[in-house]
């Protein structure tokens, strides 16, 4: 397996502790049993969403008026190992692997119940400002926060 954004596989997967565990829903399967290839998305989707609420970072709404910064996804990248398929059980392991002025890269490896390696990803996420459309550097001290948590794994 050689995913463009990982250079030593050992060393890219030992870096990861936090996990969300999900279980494939029959609806997430296409006519052949296996998962549908979209839903690797959305797992990664809750398992970002997980990660953030476990480290304490809290996800602001663009409903608010006040909010001067929200987290949207730039781009996402899924690269499929192994078949998935319907009732399996995933582990999906997140970590903060880049802090930029105003990104975070994402990484994402997912495992079945028999810790074999089922796809891996990653994603771009950028502080936006709701009301101009345009990136906002992150403020000292949360990237000071986050390149610790790039650093130290969770």
């Amino acid at each position: 397996m050689k995913a463009n954004y990982i250079e030593d596989f050992q060393e890219w997967e030992k870096d990861f502790s936090f996990y969300s565990e999900v279980r494939v829903r029959f609806s997430e399967t296409d006519m052949f049993g296996h998962m549908n290839n979209t839903v690797s998305f959305t797992y990664f989707e809750q398992a970002r969403i997980d990660y953030f609420h476990h480290l304490g970072i809290l996800m602001p709404s663009a409903v608010t008026e006040d909010v001067e910064a929200i987290p949207i996804v730039a781009d996402l990248q899924c690269d499929y190992v192994k078949q998935v398929f319907f009732d399996d059980v995933l582990r999906i392991y997140t970590k903060i692997a880049k802090v930029g002025n105003s990104s975070l890269d994402i990484h994402y490896l997912a495992k079945n119940q028999k810790n074999e390696i089922c796809f891996t990803g990653r994603g771009t996420i950028v502080q936006m400002d709701p009301r101009t459309g345009k990136s906002v550097p992150i403020s000292e001290e949360d990237r000071t926060k986050f390149i610790q948590l790039a650093i130290l794994p969770h």
